[in-house]
């Protein structure tokens, strides 16, 4: 790449900087071949105008999509235009047909949506913002129109987003070819789901990725006639085998194996699984989990992916138990017996997980215990069957398990193919190879070699299809041109894999010898490319060599080349695997043709995994070179895996490993600068104005320019300027000059308009200060003349201030001691007024205390007067108002009268009845007292003659005198006296006990009367208190009844207000004597009174007959004043008031 020329003081330059790479500044002085330079950030630097680019001050703020049409084609304007691009989300870029794509690190849905491919769906290329969809778009319309196959390369290093590039491709190519069916499922569905099944057995994570791809992988999208999908093939390159039993910190096996570590309990439990740092084939590494990444949801999605691609439940967990199977073979130990030097299993852990193994692989656990400790040698003698030492066994089960996991790849790509299925009849395909990038690590393996061979392949077939476009872009626009030498990288391809003297096939010569070591094997390199150019020896190693790349040297350690290079399966093992009951292990072992001879074993050809590689390699170029290619070159920005930072010197080195910057070198080898006619003179016009005047032809005025200039090699095309390397900066550097020279004119007249302006100014400040000035002394003497006309004054002043304090001062004193005698006087005269005052006062008080109590009294008997007037007219109002409604309170009155007089009556009933009672009852008692006597008198006259015998027998029964009386023996006459006597006295008996019965029933009667009575009594009281509350309700509602006449009289006296406002005014006046008192205590409504229970005594109880005479009163005054009530209501209020 040329260096910039004609770089000028003033000139915006690129300088480098160890921190970032370039950065911008502007030059201040030019000293020889050094250049001081004023950066960015006011720091000065020199540096040699060689190591300077010129900045393009005019690009657009957002960059340019095509990185072709900058001004200036180099590094520092390549990096800062990405930069640019990036920090504002646009991942994107052209240079030419190449497609940049940066890592953004973040999710961008909106870029990849069904709107954006419908959006880029037969757009040109160019048409529209750089985007992946228009690579392929691009590519799928290429093969439409032309019939030829397309391909499309997407390289980079681990990380910066191969896999997902292809995954948009592949996505839109299958939403541009249609639907074509196949057994159920579309055919880009099935290539689509393909890539989780490969990325779960086929990535890994890496130091640089999370989910590298450790394979190649070449995808062929078949297209029928119609530009459907019709059928797909995946072809993989160089599995990386070793990852399975050697890992290191902090990176991760297979994802497959973490996955199904993470499967459900039941699966795991039937495979005997546990957490991944239990196997050694995992635990190597410290990193078991990804952030933001579940293994549990991935296993199940990877299943799902698998039903769709084709693979059957059981072909599945033949799959996974094949899995399961490797990883308990990295857990069988071996030890060595004190007795030989054989191994034997180390412990009963081993042991198990062998036994484990041999079920899940379905094989005898013995013969697989066989295979792993003993190695058999058959020679045309015997055969003999050596041990293994417990070295040379582990090496044995990292080779069986590195074996199986590789032939599972294989099966799975085979078993994909076949699933999709390819169509015999399709003419043309789309390509996409996803392919791991230009690696170079502080250790650097068999694979590494392999992985860089295969970009310095694809490196040669971009430098020639760049070339191939240049030249095109010269044909098109018919300018004379010569070849364009470019750096070709033949020699390093040579060195690699040219027979019989390449790297390649001295491995392969090595692997052949059982005593080759990786030391012999770099003996040999050092020996046979001692004197290539592209090969280095290191100085302090014996198994290291090193390569000069295109992208860089690479150191490689050898110390595994010859066991990575070797491509054969142990004997054992292939008859261990191919007993299996398995049907799937067995397929993946399947049995080697026997052999027609006994020497054909020795005559056999040796293959390795780098001859076969290569041969895969040159398959895949000739498949390229049949294709048009498109170009994807991702950059990862920065190894934080975080968006929004971009490292510059990263971001450089992995242009130059892309090919980008040599693109670039291709580009301005010719003609680096291509400029449409229209751009040119708008940017160069002016630099000869008279050809614009002359308003030439475009391609006529860009030539007169070019001619003016005396730019010699510069073409002029079709449509564009094409001018070689330092003609741009040579324009550019007139550009600045003629500007500098117009910016000097500028100035020059800027600078007389401000001087002139200034001699204005300072004239005009001149006159101004000499007004000043003048106005200064005129202000003085006029102060001066003030003063001396203030000093008389003052003088003036003070002299009749002086004469005036002296009269002040008399007059004053006067005035004080007339001011004493008044006062004295007055204070006499206000002590006398004040004593009157106070005894106005007092008087006046106690005659107000005298006619306020008189008034008080006076107020409080016409409020009596006037509360009971209005009560007796409102029970009339409110009666007659009841009565001529219904007549329902007179009956009510009636009623209740009626019951009172009733209740009264019978009352007085009741009490003379009980009065006669009481006194018959006293009658009837005397009456039977009085009998009783006179009968107690008959009885003690006829036991007379006894008393002495009986001495205190008066109360003695009269049964006993009657038997005394018959037992003594009397004469005959007093014996009938007697016997009379005791019949009268048994009637008596019977007359006493008929009254005792009689004088009890009255004692009843009498008890029962007085029982009535008193029920009576309670019945009056009741009856009485009944007519107590009835005369409370009634006062009651007389009173609710006044506050509604007074609301019925404010409505009236409003009423008449307005039609005959004099009507009232007598009335009024003659109310207002009457009712003073009335007003005094309410202050609302003459109907306001006191509530029923605070009525005066006169009024608390009245007998009915006053109550009717007020009732006769109303009704005489509601008959006398028919008429007049029914002209004027308030009228009639105001008299009934």
């Amino acid at each position: 790449m040329a260096n910039p020329v004609n770089i000028v003081e003033g000139s915006y330059v690129w300088v480098e900087d160890p921190e970032v790479t370039w950065i911008d500044g502007q030059v201040e002085e030019i000293k020889g071949d050094e250049a001081e330079v004023r950066i960015s950030d006011e720091k000065k630097v020199v540096a040699n105008l060689s190591k300077i680019y010129l900045k393009d001050v005019d690009a657009p703020a957002d960059g340019v999509d095509d990185m072709t049409k900058l001004t200036y084609l180099h590094e520092p304007g390549v990096l800062h235009n990405l930069a640019t691009r990036y920090a504002l989300n646009k991942i994107y870029t052209y240079t030419g047909s190449i497609l940049i794509a940066i890592n953004p690190f973040q999710r961008l849905l909106d870029l990849y949506d069904v709107d954006m491919m419908e959006k880029y769906k037969g757009a040109p290329l160019g048409e529209l913002s750089p985007h992946v969809f228009a690579i392929a778009d691009a590519a799928y319309r290429a093969m439409m129109n032309e019939g030829k196959s397309n391909s499309i390369l997407v390289s980079g290093e681990s990380g910066a987003g191969k896999t997902e590039t292809t995954k948009m491709l592949m996505q839109y190519l299958a939403y541009l070819g249609g639907r074509k069916e196949a057994e159920g499922r579309s055919v880009e569905q099935q290539v689509l789901e393909s890539n989780p099944v490969l990325e779960a057995f086929g990535n890994a994570k890496t130091v640089r990725n999370n989910n590298s791809s450790r394979f190649g992988k070449f995808v062929e999208i078949q297209f029928d006639k119609l530009g459907r999908i019709s059928g797909a093939a995946i072809r993989t390159y160089l599995l990386e085998r070793s990852r399975v039993c050697q890992i290191s910190d902090p990176e991760r096996n297979y994802h497959c194996f973490y996955l199904l570590c993470a499967a459900p309990q039941k699966e795991i439990e039937k495979y005997k699984l546990g957490h991944p740092r239990t196997f050694h084939y995992l635990n190597q590494s410290n990193c078991y989990e990804l952030d933001d990444v579940s293994d549990a949801h991935d296993y199940l999605a990877t299943r799902k992916a698998m039903d769709v691609v084709g693979i059957s439940q059981n072909d599945q967990e033949a799959i996974f138990r094949t899995v399961a199977a490797i990883l308990h073979l990295g857990n069988i130990k071996f030890a060595k017996p004190e007795d030989n030097d054989s191994s034997v299993l180390e412990n009963d852990e081993s042991k198990f997980h062998l036994q484990t193994a041999a079920e899940l692989l379905m094989c005898d656990p013995n013969a697989l215990e066989a295979a792993l400790l003993n190695r058999v040698m058959v020679t045309p003698e015997e055969v003999i069957k050596r041990s293994l030492d417990p070295d040379g066994a582990a090496v044995s089960r990292d080779g069986l398990a590195k074996t199986i996991y590789s032939r599972l790849f294989e099966w799975l790509v085979n078993k994909i193919n076949s699933s999709i299925g390819q169509d015999p009849n399709s003419k043309c395909l789309i390509g996409v190879l996803d392919i791991y990038g230009f690696e170079s690590f502080k250790s650097n393996s068999f694979e590494q070699f392999c992985i860089n061979f295969t970009n310095e392949k694809l490196q040669q077939h971009f430098n020639q299809h760049v070339f191939k476009m240049e030249q095109e872009e010269y044909k098109k626009e018919e300018i004379d041109w010569n070849y364009i030498e470019f750096v070709d990288n033949q020699d390093v391809l040579d060195l690699i894999e040219k027979k019989p003297g390449g790297i390649i096939a001295l491995l392969d010569e090595a692997c052949m010898f059982p005593k080759s070591t990786h030391e012999t094997f770099s003996e040999k390199l050092y020996q046979t490319f001692k004197s290539h150019k592209r090969f280095i020896k290191p100085k302090l190693s014996r198994t290291e060599f090193t390569v000069a790349h295109y992208a860089g040297e690479v150191q490689y350690q050898s110390d595994q080349f010859l066991d990575k290079n070797k491509d054969y399966v142990v004997a054992e093992h292939q008859d261990l695997l191919t007993a299996s009951t398995c049907p799937f292990v067995a397929a993946l072992f399947p049995p080697l043709p026997e052999e027609p001879t006994k020497s054909s074993n020795k005559s056999s050809k040796f293959s390795s995994i780098g001859s076969r590689f290569k041969l895969q390699l040159q398959q895949l170029m000739d498949t390229l070179n049949s294709t048009e290619p498109h170009y994807i070159r991702c950059v990862k920005p920065n190894n934080l895996f975080k968006s929004s930072i971009f490292e510059n010197a990263n971001v450089m080195q992995q242009l130059r490993c892309g090919g980008v910057l040599e693109a670039i070198r291709i580009s301005c080898s010719g003609y680096p600068t291509h400029m449409t006619f229209d751009e040119f003179l708008r940017r160069f016009g002016f630099l000869a104005p008279e050809v614009l005047e002359e308003n030439n032809d475009e391609k006529v005025a860009c030539q007169k320019i070019l001619a003016k200039m005396g730019l010699a090699g510069a073409q002029i095309g079709q449509t564009k300027v094409f001018l070689r390397a330092g003609q741009m900066a040579e324009l550019d550097a007139r550009r600045v000059q003629e500007l500098g020279n117009a910016a000097n004119i500028i100035q020059r007249e800027i600078r007389s308009d401000l001087a002139r302006r200034r001699f204005v100014a300072l004239h005009s400040a001149a006159i101004s200060i000499q007004s000043v000035c003048r106005v200064v002394l005129a202000c003085k003497l006029y102060k001066e003349m003030r003063k001396e006309s203030a000093a008389i004054k003052i003088q003036t002043k003070v002299r009749g201030y002086l004469s005036k304090k002296s009269y002040t001062g008399l007059k004053q004193s006067v005035i004080v001691l007339q001011t004493g005698m008044r006062t004295m006087a007055a204070c006499n005269s206000f002590r006398y007024t004040k004593r009157c005052k106070k005894a106005t006062v007092i008087q006046s008080h106690w005659r107000g205390h005298r006619d306020l109590c008189q008034y008080k009294m006076l107020v409080k008997a016409s409020t009596v007067i006037q509360c009971g007037w209005r009560a007796m007219m409102v029970r009339k109002d409110f009666r007659k108002l009841k009565m001529g409604a219904s007549g329902e309170l007179q009956e009510a009155y009636d009623e209740l009268e009626k019951q009172v007089k009733d209740l009264t009556l019978q009352l007085r009933k009741e009490r003379r009845l009980r009065a006669d009672l009481e006194e018959a009852k006293g009658q009837e008692i005397k009456k039977l007292r009085q009998s009783l006597e006179a009968m107690q008198m008959k009885v003690e006259g006829t036991n007379a003659p006894f008393k002495e015998r009986e001495g205190e027998g008066a109360q003695i029964p009269i049964e006993e005198a009657s038997s005394i009386i018959k037992e003594t023996q009397v004469p005959g006459e007093v014996t009938g006296t007697v016997e009379a006597l005791t019949s009268e006295v048994e009637k008596l008996k019977e007359m006493l006990q008929f009254e005792k019965e009689r004088a009890d029933n009255l004692e009843k009667q009498y008890a029962d009367a007085l029982a009535s009575g008193e029920g009576k009594r309670l019945k009056l009281e009741e009856t009485e208190r009944r007519v107590h509350q009835l005369q409370e309700s009634l006062n009651r509602m007389i009173y609710s009844m006044s506050g509604q006449f007074s609301e019925l009289k404010m409505i009236l006296c409003a009423s008449s207000n307005s039609s005959s406002p004099s009507g009232f005014t007598a009335r009024d006046d003659l109310d207002d004597d009457s009712s003073a008192s009335s007003d005094t205590t309410s202050a609302d409504s003459d109907f306001t009174f006191p509530a029923p229970t605070s009525t005066p005594p006169n009024f608390s109880s009245f007998s009915p007959g006053a109550f009717q005479l007020i009732v006769q009163d109303l009704s005489a005054a509601e008959t006398s004043g028919t008429e007049k009530w029914e002209n004027d209501r308030e009228g009639a209020f105001d008299d009934f008031f």
